[in-house]
């Protein structure tokens, strides 16, 4: 604890940590870049490795760039600004492929090159804002939890935050909640879009086409007719994709979002399908059963901790010709499509991430899963 040294950077894993070691042993370091030399000094030791906080860059990458953040390096939100963008697509494929490859038993040749953001900066359209008192200054401090530890970093903008959710951080901070721990949500809502104030949305507008697009190419060339829609939530992905498909079905626990997808597949005039509430273990079964497995894609867009086991039981006794999953959760994806494919029940086509984080270790993947006789 307390020493400084002088490492190699040999690697950046998902998380965003940089890996080097002190003779034999593994030191994690956060704001560094692969092939950087470094000065650290350790803060935290383990039984088999060990944490570090950047000193200095002693030799620097190529591809490091100064953050447009001023907060960055000390609020939690962002861990690659210093990384120029293409670099940050190429180190996310990389991590993306080493937890397929490592958790999921897929072939790296099956990960598809990350898609981009057209909008690295002022994308996010939704932000939590923390307040924390601090006793010391006798005043409270708003902003977002530090990198390193649960206190709350003040803040006066965010670069990643679209331009008004960054400018309404001010009238927080001249407003603040009445005391401490208080959470307050700024939301930017998709224009012809019914969505209720805790519904879940993409967070990334200026995305969300190449997300859309890279569903629909999956669901065409499978060639089925009919659509599931998991965790529907206000209905995005059934209704942006109830053109490829004859039927679909939407299904969401959340009452107050079906009511919502209903009200979105009105508003379009969607009529080829319908919206249930329900949870998808208890749904799924009954669905598949009336309309058969063999013309059905299932989509599932889970939350972070992935499927519940018993829909994965479900799926591997039903086996529809697709399953498209969509996940912003790499590791848990990579963890379900291997128990999906265990004894050849599916296979991996292909996982194809998309950067709908920026600056963040965080990438949405789309995996195409395919059935028996597909």
């Amino acid at each position: 604890m307390g020493q400084r040294v002088t490492v190699l950077i040999d690697d950046v894993g998902f998380g965003g940590e940089g890996v080097g070691r002190i003779g034999d042993f593994v030191v994690f370091v956060p704001f560094v870049i692969t092939g950087e030399e470094v000065e650290i000094e350790v803060t935290e030791v383990r039984k088999s490795f060990a944490r570090a906080r950047l000193i200095r860059v002693i030799e620097p990458s190529r591809h490091r760039v100064r953050p447009e953040c001023p907060h960055f390096g000390e609020c939690g939100g962002c861990q690659y600004q210093h990384v120029a963008y293409d670099e940050q697509n190429r180190m996310k494929y990389k991590q993306v492929a080493d937890l397929m490859h490592r958790f999921g038993d897929v072939p790296p040749d099956r990960v598809m090159p990350v898609v981009p953001c057209p909008r690295p900066y002022g994308y996010r359209n939704r932000i939590m804002v923390r307040s924390q008192w601090n006793g010391r200054e006798q005043r409270l401090i708003v902003g977002f939890i530090r990198h390193d530890n649960r206190w709350v970093e003040e803040v006066e903008s965010c670069a990643i935050a679209e331009p008004e959710l960054s400018a309404a951080i001010a009238g927080v901070r001249s407003n603040p909640p009445e005391k401490g721990g208080l959470k307050v949500a700024l939301r930017k809502f998709p224009e012809g879009w019914e969505v209720p104030p805790d519904s879940f949305f993409q967070n990334n507008f200026h995305l969300l086409p190449g997300l859309v697009d890279t569903v629909r190419e999956r669901l065409r060339d499978a060639a089925t007719g009919r659509l599931l829609d998991l965790y529907c939530g206000v209905g995005f992905f059934a209704i942006e994709l109830a053109d490829a498909v004859d039927r679909f079905v939407g299904v969401e626990l959340d009452a107050m979002a079906i009511r919502a997808a209903r009200q979105n597949a009105e508003h379009r005039g969607i009529t080829n399908g319908e919206f249930i509430r329900g949870t998808s273990e208890q749904v799924l079964p009954r669905l598949l059963a009336e309309g058969g497995a063999a013309g059905t894609t299932v989509l599932v867009d889970p939350p972070r901790r992935g499927c519940a086991p018993s829909l994965i039981a479900d799926l591997r006794a039903s086996r529809p010709r697709q399953l498209i999953y969509v996940s912003c959760h790499p590791a848990t994806l990579a963890r379900d499509l291997k128990r999906l494919c265990e004894d050849g029940v599916f296979r991996v086509e292909n996982v194809t991430p998309l950067d709908m984080f920026p600056q963040t270790q965080h990438v949405e993947c789309v995996a195409d899963l395919r059935g028996d006789g597909s």
